[in-house]
């Protein structure tokens, strides 16, 4: 095997391809359900933390989605404006802002229910296979 077949530089060598390429195609699966819904998968993916904490900082908001605040901050802006959560500085500590899903958010937890499960089906895994790609997708992040 010459250096060049070998190379830590060939594409199918990268873990990042296949994760990139799998991302894609996964968030393009849950297009046709959250174009049902008015929402993109960012917006989805918040309001999925809304619909657990029904409040929570953004702060912590930004933590359990891996996001910042310069990503954050335009799409609580858009959310808000269409009714799904309101935004509010916290009585304690005006430094945090605090962000609570409204009854039309709510509301949409009806139309997102067994979306997951859409999506596994058209995975062609088993829920088994899913659980541990998803452990070993956190200990990446992680």
């Amino acid at each position: 095997m010459t250096r060049q077949e070998n190379s830590t530089l060939k594409l199918e060598n990268q873990i990042c391809f296949p994760l990139y390429a799998a991302s894609r195609d996964v968030i393009k699966r849950y297009k046709p359900y959250l174009d049902d819904m008015g929402l993109t998968f960012t917006q989805y993916i918040t309001m999925i933390v809304l619909w657990e904490e029904k409040t929570v900082t953004v702060k912590e908001l930004g933590k359990r989605l891996y996001l910042d605040s310069g990503t954050l901050t335009p799409l609580l802006k858009k959310m808000e404006a269409k009714g799904l959560l309101t935004r509010k500085r916290s009585f304690e500590d005006e430094r945090n802002l605090i962000v609570t899903v409204t009854e039309e958010g709510e509301r949409l937890k009806e139309m997102a229910d067994g979306i997951p499960e859409k999506i596994l089906a058209c995975s062609e895994i088993s829920l088994e296979e899913a659980v541990t790609l998803r452990a070993l997708l956190l200990n990446i992040i992680k």
